[in-house]
C-alpha cells in the first residue's frame, strides 16, 4: 500500500459528520452558480479533511495489516466504504467548476480529485451501492478462488508456487485452466461495473473510463495512448530477441509438440500465472552462459558478516544518507514491522507507509537474510524517502509526479546494488568482483523478470481501454484478451478457450480494478532514472555496474524531484533529475546492450518472432 489513502475525496455526510460542512449548505452551494471564491473554499475544505480523515484511516490499515482479525477487519471494511463513497462525491463536487478561470494550482488539485478515483458512480439513485456490491463481489470470487489439483485443494498463493516449480506440461496446463475457471463466473458482474463506471465518466466529462483514466498523465488521452506505443516501440527489438532465445530453450526442454519453434509460446510453461514473469526459467530452462562463472551470493555475503533483518534496513538507510538526505527518524525503526512478530496474524508483503503524512513513516516486512530481502529493504525505503520529501505539499500534492514514479524510485535503488556497491559498504571485497564474464547471466536473470514483463504491463490497459470505449464487446472479451496477449507477448493460451471464459479475470488487478499501466511506466523511468544518476556521476564502465552510492550531486538532485511530487505536471519534475522532458527507454537498451549482442549471437540463423 504505497499511497494509503490514494484519490482521497470525501462525501458530504461524513463531513457532517466530522462537523466540517453540514449537508443542507452543501445542497444549496451545488444548486448555486459556482464562482472562484467557492472553488477555493472547497478545496480548503478537501484538504483540511484530507489530513485528519487521511491519518485515522491509515492508521487503521496499518493495525489491521500488523494484527489481522474480526476486528480489525471490519474496522478496515468500513472506512474503505466511507472513502469509496467520499471519493465519488467529492470527484462530482469538483466537475462543478470546469470552466472557471481559476490559478493553475487550483485548477490541477480540482482535476487530481477528478482522476483520483478509479471507479466513478453517476449520482443515479443506487448506482454507487450497486457499484460497491459488485466490486466487493469481483474481490471477494478471486481472493477465495481455490483449484482442485491431484486430489487438494489449492489457494491462488499456491497456485503462483505450482506454476514456477512444476515442469510437466500437462500438471502445467491443468493448474493454469483450472485457475481460469474461478474468474469465469465474474464477467457479467465485470460488465455491469463498466455500464456504471462509464456512466460515472461521463458525468465527470470524459467520453468513458478509459479517457478519463488516460488523462490523469499531463497529456491529451490520445497522445498518451500514442507515448506508450512509441516506448514499447523502443524496447520491442529486444524483447522479440528475449523470446526468441527463451522459446529456443522451451524447445530443448520439451520437444516440437509442446513448444513448437514456428508459434506464439504457451502461456503456462513459462513458469508464471500470467506470463508476466520468467525468472523461474532460469536454471534448468534457460541455462546459464557461462556456468563456471560464479554471480556474487549476496546472501552468503550477509550471512559472512552475521548481518540481522534490522542491519540490512540500516544498510538501506545509509544508501539515502549517502547520498545527502536526512536520516529516517527513530519513529521508523520503533514503530516499523521489520521482522514477523510472534502470536499474531500479518501480512507480510512488504510495503512502505506514511501514516501521518509528515514524519511517521514505517516499512512493514517479515524480512529474512537473504538477497531478495536486501533488495526489497532498499526499494522500500525508496518509497519512504519519496513520501517524506514531498510532506512539504499540500495534501492533494503529495504523491508521485505519476503514478508510475513512486515504483521507479524504488527500482532505481535497487539497480544500484551492484558489487561495485557491495564492496563499498563492505559487504564485497575488492579481490571478490566477480569478473565480467558472468555478467550475462546476471542480465539474463534481469531480463527474465524486467524486459518479459514489459508487454505484459503494456496491454492489460489497453485491453480495459477498449472494453471501456466499446470498442469489445462482452462476448469478444476473451477474445480480444488473446489477440493482445498474443500480438504483444507473442504467446497463446495451452488449448481453445471456451467463449464465455473471461480469462482476464484471472489477474488480480482485473477484478481489483487497479489500473496497470503504471507498471509500464515504472519499468521504463527506473531504467532512466538510473542511467542519468550514472551520468551525473560520469560511470565510464557497463551501465549494469554502476552505483551512484555516496554522490551528493545525485541526491541534491534527486530530492529536488522528489519534493515536487505532484504539484506539476510529470515532464516537469522529470526534467529536474534527467534534464530531459521526455519518457525514454533508450536507458533500457544500454543497460542490457552485452545481454543484446549475446542474444543476436544466439539467434543468429534461428526465425523469430510469430
Amino acid at each position: 500500500m504505497r499511497h494509503l489513502i490514494a484519490g482521497l475525496a470525501l462525501s458530504t455526510s461524513a463531513l457532517a459528520l466530522a462537523g466540517c460542512v453540514d449537508a443542507r449548505s452543501a445542497q444549496e452551494a451545488a444548486q448555486a452558480e459556482p464562482t472562484a471564491a467557492d472553488a477555493a473554499a472547497f478545496l480548503d475544505r478537501v484538504e483540511t479533511t484530507y489530513s485528519e480523515v487521511g491519518e485515522e484511516a491509515a492508521r487503521i490499515s496499518w493495525v489491521k495489516a500488523t494484527n489481522i482479525t474480526y476486528d480489525t477487519n471490519w474496522l478496515e471494511a468500513r472506512m474503505a466504504a466511507e472513502l469509496t463513497e467520499m471519493a465519488v462525491e467529492f470527484a462530482n463536487e469538483a466537475a462543478r467548476f470546469d470552466g472557471l478561470d481559476l490559478p493553475e494550482d487550483q485548477k490541477r488539485k480540482l482535476a487530481l480529485l477528478k482522476q483520483g478515483i478509479t471507479l466513478p458512480a453517476p449520482t443515479t439513485a443506487g448506482a454507487a451501492e450497486e457499484l460497491a456490491q459488485i466490486t466487493t463481489r469481483l474481490d471477494s470470487t478471486y481472493s477465495t478462488g481455490t483449484i482442485d489439483f491431484r486430489g487438494d485443494t489449492v489457494p491462488q498463493n499456491r497456485t503462483e508456487v505450482l506454476m514456477r516449480e512444476l515442469r510437466d506440461p500437462a500438471a502445467l496446463e491443468t493448474v493454469w485452466t483450472e485457475w481460469r475457471k474461478v474468474s469465469k463466473p465474474m464477467k457479467d458482474d465485470y460488465v455491469r461495473m463498466v455500464e456504471i463506471a462509464n456512466a460515472g465518466a461521463e458525468e465527470l466529462g470524459y467520453d468513458d473510463l478509459g479517457q478519463m483514466w488516460r488523462s490523469g498523465y499531463d497529456m491529451d488521452p490520445d497522445e498518451f495512448a500514442d507515448e506508450v506505443d512509441r516506448l514499447w516501440g523502443q524496447v520491442k527489438p529486444l524483447y522479440e530477441q528475449l523470446h526468441c532465445t527463451v522459446r529456443s530453450s522451451l524447445n530443448e526442454a520439451y520437444g516440437d509438440e509442446i513448444a513448437p519453434l514456428d508459434q506464439p509460446i504457451r502461456a503456462d510453461i513459462l513458469g508464471n500465472m500470467w506470463a508476466q514473469s520468467w525468472a523461474a526459467l532460469y536454471g534448468d530452462i534457460v541455462r546459464p552462459a557461462n556456468p563456471d562463472a560464479a554471480p556474487v551470493d549476496i546472501q552468503a555475503l550477509l550471512e559472512r558478516a552475521e548481518a540481522t533483518p534490522l542491519d540490512m534496513v540500516r544498510t538501506a538507510e545509509g544508501f539515502f544518507t549517502s547520498l545527502g538526505f536526512e536520516p529516517l527518524p527513530e519513529t521508523f525503526y520503533e514503530r516499523s514491522q521489520i521482522t514477523k512478530p510472534e502470536g499474531r496474524e500479518v501480512v507480510c508483503h512488504a510495503s512502505a507507509w506514511n501514516l501521518d503524512s509528515k514524519d511517521d513513516v514505517r516499512i512493514k516486512m517479515c524480512t529474512e537474510v537473504n538477497a531478495d530481502d536486501f533488495v526489497t529493504v532498499h526499494h522500500e525505503l525508496g518509497h519512504n524517502f519519496y513520501q517524506r520529501a514531498y510532506n512539504i505539499q499540500p495534501t492533494l500534492f503529495q504523491s508521485g509526479a505519476n503514478d508510475g514514479f513512486h515504483e521507479a524510485i524504488g527500482d532505481m535503488i535497487a539497480l544500484s546494488i551492484t558489487p561495485e556497491y557491495l564492496v563499498q559498504i563492505g559487504l564485497l571485497e575488492q579481490d571478490e568482483v566477480p569478473a565480467a564474464e558472468g555478467d550475462i547471466d546476471l542480465l539474463m536473470q534481469q531480463a527474465l523478470s524486467k524486459v518479459a514483463f514489459l508487454p505484459f504491463g503494456l496491454l492489460v490497459d489497453k485491453w480495459r481501454w477498449e472494453v471501456f470505449s466499446g470498442e469489445l464487446s462482452p462476448e469478444e472479451y476473451n477474445s480480444g484478451w488473446w489477440d493482445l496477449r498474443e500480438e504483444y507477448q507473442g504467446i497463446r493460451p495451452p488449448a481453445e478457450r471456451p467463449a464465455d471464459a473471461f480469462d482476464p479475470g484471472a489477474k488480480y488487478h482485473v477484478p481489483g480494478n487497479t489500473p496497470y499501466m503504471r507498471y509500464f511506466l515504472a519499468h521504463i523511468l527506473q531504467f532512466q532514472f538510473y542511467k542519468a544518476a550514472c551520468d551525473q556521476i560520469g560511470w565510464e564502465g557497463p551501465l549494469h555496474r554502476c552505483s551512484f552510492y555516496n554522490s551528493k550531486e545525485v541526491g541534491e538532485r534527486l530530492d529536488a524531484m522528489l519534493e515536487a511530487g505532484q504539484s506539476q505536471p510529470w515532464p516537469d519534475t522529470l526534467e529536474l533529475f534527467t534534464g530531459s522532458r521526455e519518457l525514454d527507454a533508450s536507458a533500457v537498451l544500454d543497460y542490457f546492450e552485452p545481454l543484446m549482442r549475446h542474444l543476436e549471437d544466439e539467434n543468429e540463423g534461428r526465425s523469430c518472432g510469430w
